[in-house]
């Protein structure tokens, strides 16, 4: 479960699977948009203030951004 401000891990999930042929060009920007929003609310929120799930997530996402 993510935090209430954060983007839905489901909604990630399928934003990943999705091919970017079948979204319009609307979805892909508003994916832009609130994918910069939650890249920056992981980086900038404490783990402190984040439930477990978000925390862990966020630290295996951070450790994939550091691979790229």
């Amino acid at each position: 479960m993510s935090d209430p401000e954060r983007k839905p891990f489901t909604d990630q999930i399928k934003e990943k699977v999705t091919p970017d042929s079948s979204k319009s060009t609307v979805d892909k920007a508003k994916e832009q948009l609130t994918g910069a929003y939650d890249k920056v609310a992981k980086n900038f929120t404490s783990d402190d203030n984040k439930s477990s799930t978000q925390d862990a997530h966020d630290k295996i996402s951070r450790l994939v951004d550091d691979k790229k």
